[in-house]
């Protein structure tokens, strides 16, 4: 058996949001609106490097990009590298403290209200693009109790089912497990869902292409 479940991204609970997914709110990689937004002014919300690297890559079509993030300071959760390059970037502007009140627009994305985490303070300015990057959850709800997760729900396997949190030991072989074996012996994982996955396409099909040859390999075992 092959876990490939994925994940799914955390989705933003603010008004107006939920309507315009697909029209001006977009969730994730921004590789391909980015082309249409040249010469408007584009927000993201988010303070991780996929963020910072989605912002770095509009920033070359967009008139504006506006990175921002619920902590104090983006170096909290950002590379020391890719901050630096945002910073110099001329039409970049990092905002701390803030999280998106509101979006409004009639059929597309038109407006935003942002609202300032520390002092409640709102305003609502033009937006042509909304980008979040708030997280992804992985879809293992269905799991619960039968192969073993990290504290986040993703799914441990090979090296590190020797290693959780607890100093549990989640494997009862004599053999160690494979590298994307799970708790469970003969029960695979790969991309998104695997617990220390990168949250990159390539590299999810990739894993599924090592998880096929271990397959075979339990197979031949038993």
């Amino acid at each position: 058996v092959l876990l490939a479940t994925g994940v799914a991204w955390r989705t933003l609970d603010a008004p107006g949001c939920q309507t315009l997914i697909g029209a001006g709110v977009y969730y994730g990689a921004a590789s391909a609106e980015a082309p249409a937004l040249r010469d408007e002014d584009v927000y993201l919300l988010g303070g991780g490097n996929s963020a910072g690297q989605a912002a770095m890559l509009l920033s070359r079509y967009a008139r504006s990009v506006t990175l921002l993030a619920l902590e104090e300071s983006f170096a909290e959760r950002m590379s020391q590298y890719l901050l630096e390059r945002l910073e110099s970037t001329p039409n970049v502007t990092l905002r701390p403290c803030c999280t998106i009140a509101e979006a409004q627009g009639e059929g597309r994305l038109e407006t935003i209200t942002i609202e300032n985490v520390q002092t409640a303070d709102k305003e609502t300015v033009p937006a042509a693009g909304l980008y979040v990057f708030i997280g992804a959850a992985p879809e293992t709800d269905w799991l619960e109790g039968v192969v073993a997760r990290d504290e986040k729900g993703f799914i441990l396997c090979g090296s590190a089912l020797t290693r959780d949190g607890n100093g549990q030991r989640n494997w009862k072989l004599e053999r160690e497990p494979h590298m994307l074996e799970t708790s469970v012996p003969g029960v695979f994982v790969a991309g998104d869902v695997r617990s220390g996955s990168v949250k990159r396409v390539a590299s999810a099909v990739g894993e599924g292409s090592m998880a096929v040859q271990f397959i075979h390999e339990y197979l031949r075992e038993r």
